[in-house]
Formats: structure tokens, C-alpha cells, sequence
């Protein structure tokens, strides 16, 4: 379906983000048997918890999920792919599936994000693919007596991020999406891997980049601030650069302020709703978050406005319903402030 250039509207408006992708799974309280279909049925490991397989096996509750969201003022979905690379998938024994996985889960964000728009034309709706960290680091070292150790490489890194592009590119994705970046380094392999894609004639789509900043230090895992994580990243032309999950939103303000002052790209965020209680559950409500947020909307922070773990469509709603009265950053004003 043909739609504005995203930058376009991002010059005019906040736009809205979805929200935790994981949090309404849950609410549908899967089994086993959720999570394989015929071909799954002997796999030898076991499967419950791999929710991004759920675009195989049970595509009806994902897209249902999508909609959800739509129809809570979304205007950017995110795939059901944030363990969507062969790193992420070997836990479970499903590598052989990533293809699919995120061709997939594209396919179905698409056809959401579709129906939507031919509704209302005025309000395009647009697919990201979602490209989450891994849960391997080409930084840090798993053993604290070997530091020198690693896990992964930056080429295995660079290979597998190339690979669930690719699928995402094919299926449809509007834009690219590496989020929670905990480690740059793993983020630099995919942005690497990607810009491979594209020299080879791959279509090429905007690429926005979201760090996670892991506690009060201000820093991501691998020791970045957030400035360096901004400089790390900031050869390639992104169409967003930004901050979502581990903080609530309204410890990310600090942080969201040096990505307004230094950053040469529109800016989004998407905090978590508050930090787990000791139950693993988030306790912020849509109409508190909404009051925290609304303070980034009133500096002129962000461009793109969402939500992490522990969001739902109610959330984004709220946060879609304050949005309409702001303005967006404007990004000629970032580029005045850089050194």
C-alpha cells in the first residue's frame, strides 16, 4: 500500500509507537501445544515462551494483538520479532525457522497496519521490524574469572542480523527497528549487516536505533553513556535515534534531554510502565504514565512516542490521546546544538 514517506509526518506530528508485545501474550495464558503446530509436534525441546514462533503456530492471536493496538491510536507496530536471529532462536533448537519467523510476523504486522489505513487514509499506519539485541554480547565476557571470554562474534552477529533483515525486508517492514541495545557493539554488527544488505540491492528502509539505559548510572550494560552511545552509531543515517525498557519513563528524561541537544536524527522513546515489582509485573497505570511522558511532550523531547514492557493498548491510548496536543521536536534546532 502506497504511504507518505514516514519522515514526512514526522516533521508534523508525535507519532505513536505500540506497546509490549509480551505483556498481551500473557493474557492469553498459552500452553505447550500453543506454540507448535504439525510440523513442531516432535521437536525434541521444549517451546513455550519462544512467543515470536506464535506468527507460525497462532498467527490469528498476534494480528489480533496488532489491532489492538491500531485501534488504541498506533501509528508504527512492531513485529513479532524481537528474537527473531539464529543466536536468539538456538535456545529453543529453531534456527531453521528464522526465516520464516520473520517473514512472517512481517507479513502479519502488514496486513494489520493495511486494513487500518484503508479505513482512514488521513492516518497511515506503518510496520517495523523489530530487531532485538540477542541474548549474546560481543563486549562482555560471561565469565567474570575469564574477562577476555566471548560468546559470539561481531561476524556471527553481523551474519545473523543480516539474515532476519532480510526476511523483515522481504515481508514487508516500513522501517527497521534495533532495540533494547544493551551492547553497541552487537548493534554496530547489525547496522553493518544491514548496510551489506542494502549496497546489494536489497530495498532499502529507514533504520531506527533504541538503546537501554540498565540502571541509575546512566549507562548501557556494556559501560556507554548515553552521549557515546549516540556517536557510536551516528556514521549511519538514521531516521530515529532513541531509549526504551529498563527505566520508567521518568528516570529516562535526563538521558532523552542529550539525544534532544546532540542528536542529528528525529528522537522516540519507549519506557517500560515502572520497574517489575517483586512479582515481575509492572504497576505504572496508563493514566500515570501518561502524566510522566507528557512531560518529555511538553520539552519538545521525542518524535516517536511508545511503550515497552508492561504496556498495553490502554497505555498507548492514553499516550496517543495527550500527543495530539503537542508538538513534535523539531530536528533543525538538534543539529544547531551540535558541537
Amino acid at each position: 500500500m502506497n504511504k507518505p514517506d514516514i519522515r514526512e509526518l514526522l516533521s508534523k506530528r508525535i507519532l505513536i509507537l505500540d506497546g509490549a508485545m509480551g505483556t498481551m501474550i500473557q493474557k492469553y495464558k498459552l500452553e505447550e501445544k500453543d506454540f507448535r503446530n504439525e510440523a513442531l509436534a516432535n521437536h525434541p525441546k521444549p517451546l513455550k515462551g519462544n512467543n515470536d514462533l506464535l506468527s507460525i503456530t497462532r498467527p490469528d492471536i498476534i494480528k489480533a494483538i496488532h489491532l489492538e493496538y491500531l485501534e488504541a491510536g498506533a501509528d508504527i507496530l512492531e513485529t513479532n520479532t524481537f528474537s527473531g536471529t539464529t543466536i536468539a532462536q538456538e535456545d529453543y533448537g529453531c534456527q531453521h525457522l528464522v526465516h520464516d519467523i520473520n517473514y512472517l510476523s512481517a507479513k502479519i504486522a502488514c496486513e494489520a497496519a493495511d486494513e487500518m489505513t484503508a479505513k482512514d487514509p488521513s492516518k497511515p499506519r506503518y510496520v517495523a521490524g523489530s530487531m532485538g539485541p540477542t541474548n549474546k554480547t560481543a563486549s562482555i565476557s560471561p565469565d567474570i574469572n575469564d574477562p577476555g571470554k566471548r560468546t559470539t562474534s561481531f561476524n556471527e552477529l553481523r551474519t545473523a542480523f543480516k539474515d532476519q533483515a532480510k526476511s523483515l525486508i522481504e515481508g514487508g517492514v516500513d522501517i527497521l527497528l534495533l532495540e533494547t541495545i544493551i551492547d553497541t557493539l552487537n548493534a554496530k554488527a547489525a547496522l553493518f549487516g544491514i548496510q551489506e544488505l542494502f549496497d546489494e540491492g536489497v530495498r532499502e528502509v529507514p533504520i531506527m536505533v533504541s538503546g537501554t539505559i540498565t540502571d541509575a548510572s546512566g549507562r548501557t550494560l556494556s559501560g556507554q553513556t548515553t552521549e557515546a552511545f549516540l556517536i557510536s552509531v551516528q556514521h549511519i543515517p538514521l531516521l530515529s535515534i532513541g531509549l526504551n525498557c529498563a527505566l520508567g519513563a521518568a528516570a529516562m528524561r535526563p538521558y532523552l534531554q542529550v539525544l534532544d541537544q546532540k542528536a542529528p536524527f528525529f528522537v522516540h522513546v519507549y519506557p517500560n510502565a515502572g520497574l517489575p515489582n517483586e512479582f515481575g509485573q509492572y504497576d505504572e497505570s496508563p493514566e500515570f504514565m501518561g502524566k510522566q511522558v507528557e512531560e518529555f511532550l511538553k520539552e519538545g523531547l521525542v518524535n516517536i512516542l511508545g511503550g515497552c514492557c508492561g504496556t498495553t493498548p490502554e497505555h498507548i491510548r492514553v499516550m496517543a490521546e495527550i500527543a495530539e496536543h503537542y508538538s513534535p521536536r523539531v530536528l533543525e534546532e538538534a543539529l544547531d546544538h551540535r558541537p
